[in-house]
């Protein structure tokens, strides 16, 4: 009795003073991610460089691990404290991705999809087999990804685009099933499956249906997953010059594409990319847009905000039952660039995938490539960043996600779409006062332009009007109520003010992106049903007059010639915006140099704003990446942003 007048009386003490804007020092912090989310690094050998390219359970609850340098391992007792690492091949071409069946592992080299057999029982692969091997051309980025094993048996990979020689981020496929997923038999026959693929590090089953994810680049404004049925175009044009052969499940060609998009308005007669200011307005399309030209080409499910919720999207896995945490059937997804994993919640409108995408978990020592669930249902995450960079420092790593069972996070536990606005379920019950009150919430929406550049800045942004909120009886569920819905937009739902209703706890991950591209049919809650409490607007008091004389305040000419330099917090949105942050950090190395390295070059505004148009990566020996040129950043911006970068020296 009396602790429960205590946590009263304690509560209502917080809420009024936080009514106030009063920081409390006695209130208790709300849990962090790694509360309940506890990362763990798996022991390997001193000898053993791993950089994982591929990661599969065993039956028997090994794990058996393929690097990029060639080599696959078995670790046995993989959730112990002490875990035995066993080579059992080694010799390959950048392993990829690894896949075990019917006591074989099938691994995805750069050139075949190759079977490793134990014949003699020793621990260790003594035969090779190649089960069908495609053309390289030699370029770099001639990366397969997979084998994924299909519900029938058969095995898909993906296979990345080749760069062009001028521009080292315009994809090409010089080789035939560059940018394709393949279905690959046992016998060794080959479907070409769908086209349209960039950089698909990312295959996967989800609900016995093909996926894969893909990452910002030419004609990829952000990164996504993507469900591709046989036959259909996820929107690089690249592979589209092998849709002659007679074995291609699709007839789509290069020029039909290249007609809606005109690559002559974005680039010169010398090829150097438009600026901004220049470019023709209107002629940019949105995949929405030019999905009702081109009925192949497909919509990501659920879009994953470039430099929000990674820059280098990578494995999407299912979640078993009673696994981990109140997230069964979700989807998690790794990412490379920002050392992450993204949690996704799918549904099927009018039998089409859509979805919400929220983050779950970062901090991870290198880059997120591919998952696997151990027996114990804790998360293995193998890693690596050589040659592409991460927000991780390590060159590699092999860890374990463990899922703290005993307390159970605050978080959205599910988004669905509703005729008039989203449902929100919660993990636990949340205060009545704060989710009755329309100030706790926020909706934005925006898409991205479709076009060969790289990248895209966000666009068509508008701020959504709430027109109110229902609370269920048992405060694990509201609806958002809207008339403001856009069919194949990005749907930002923001929830800072929401409280739990034990602990007054703020969300874990308060921000989630709904990609909604059908709205749900049925009944639309009436206004009467809706609470439209809004503490944000203020209380209008009786105005008494006054007979103090009120004197004009002097205005003072602000001084010729003086740029306001614009300080962090003006500039933060702007680097978000146009996805600075995905590569750049302000005082360490990432992708790129850090934004204090280039202050120390000691560029003017306008030289700076010429290298973001067209970089000069000759100048930045050391870095694998280039940039790219970045025609989508206004004059503007690129004006504040060079202005704040040489305000740090």
């Amino acid at each position: 009795m009396l602790s429960n007048l205590i946590h009263f009386y304690t509560k209502s003490i917080l809420i009024v003073l936080l009514s106030f804007g009063t920081i409390l020092t006695f209130a208790q912090e709300t849990p962090k991610e790694e509360d309940f989310y506890k990362i763990v690094k798996l022991p390997a050998p001193e000898h053993v460089l791993l950089e994982v390219g591929g990661l599969v359970t065993l039956p028997n609850g090994n794990l058996g691990v393929s690097t990029r340098r060639g080599d696959v391992y078995i670790v046995e007792n993989p959730t112990s404290a002490k875990p035995y690492f066993k080579k059992f091949a080694s010799g390959l071409h950048e392993i990829l991705g690894l896949a075990y069946k019917d006591g074989a592992f099938y691994a995805a080299q750069r050139g075949e999809l190759t079977k490793l057999i134990d014949t003699d029982l020793d621990g260790k692969a003594d035969v090779y087999k190649t089960i069908y091997a495609w053309p390289l051309s030699g370029h770099y980025h001639e990366y397969s990804f997979g084998p994924k094993i299909a519900p029938d048996g058969s095995f898909f990979v993906t296979g990345n685009v080749a760069f062009g020689d001028e521009e080292w981020w315009r994809g090409e496929s010089r080789v035939p099933w560059r940018g394709w997923t393949m279905q690959i038999f046992e016998d060794g026959t080959m479907k070409p499956w769908a086209t349209g693929m960039r950089s698909p590090a990312g295959p996967g089953f989800i609900n016995g249906e093909f996926f894969y994810t893909d990452n910002q680049g030419d004609w990829f404004g952000s990164g996504g997953l993507w469900r591709v049925p046989k036959g259909s175009f996820t929107g690089h044009p690249a592979g589209l010059v092998w849709t002659g052969e007679a074995n291609s499940p699709l007839k789509l060609k290069q020029q039909t594409l290249f007609d809606l998009v005109d690559e002559r308005r974005i680039r010169d007669e010398n090829g150097r990319a438009i600026k901004p200011e220049n470019i023709i307005q209107g002629e940019f399309k949105t995949r929405a847009e030019a999905k009702m030209s081109i009925p192949e080409l497909q919509l990501p499910a659920v879009w994953l905000p470039h430099a929000i919720l990674g820059i280098s999207n990578s494995e999407p896995i299912e979640i078993p039952e009673n696994t981990f945490g109140p997230f069964a059937g979700q989807v998690l997804i790794g990412d490379q660039g920002m050392s992450m994993i993204t949690r996704v919640m799918l549904e099927k409108v009018d039998g089409e995938y859509q979805g919400a995408a929220i983050a779950l978990r970062s901090g991870f020592r290198s880059g997120v490539l591919r998952l696997a669930w151990a027996k114990d249902g804790s998360l293995f995450v193998g890693e690596t960043n050589r040659g592409w960079g991460s927000a991780g420092d390590a060159n590699e790593g092999l860890q374990r996600l463990i899922f703290n069972q005993k307390d159970m996070p605050f978080e959205m536990k599910n988004i669905k779409a509703m005729p008039d606005g989203f449902e929100i379920e919660f993990t636990l019950p949340v205060d009545k006062n704060s989710a009755e009150d329309l100030a706790s919430y926020s909706l934005e929406t925006f898409t991205y332009k479709y076009n060969s550049v790289y990248g895209s800045p966000t666009v068509n942004q508008e701020t959504s009007v709430i027109k109110g909120v229902k609370l269920s009886n048992d405060g694990l569920k509201v609806r958002i109520v809207t008339d403001d819905l856009r069919k194949h937009y990005i749907h930002t739902l923001t929830l800072n003010g929401i409280r739990s209703k034990e602990s007054f706890y703020s969300l874990i991950h308060p921000t989630a992106y709904y990609t909604l591209h059908n709205i749900p049919s049925g009944a639309k809650l009436s206004l009467a049903e809706l609470s439209t409490k809004d503490s944000s607007i203020p209380v209008k008091k009786p105005s008494t007059k006054s007979t103090t004389k009120v004197i004009p305040e002097k205005k003072t000419e602000a001084k010729a010639n003086v740029e306001r330099v614009p300080t962090l917090s003006e500039v933060q949105g702007l680097l978000a915006k146009n996805t600075c942050i995905a590569c750049h950090n302000a005082d360490t190395r990432q992708v790129g140099p850090a934004f204090k390295e280039i202050a120390k070059r000691k560029y003017t505004n306008e030289e700076i704003v010429e290298l973001i148009y067209n970089p000069k990566p000759a100048n930045w020996p050391g870095y694998a990446t280039e940039m790219p040129p970045m025609p989508q950043v206004s004059k503007g911006d690129a004006l504040k942003i060079a202005a704040w970068i040489n305000s740090l020296n």
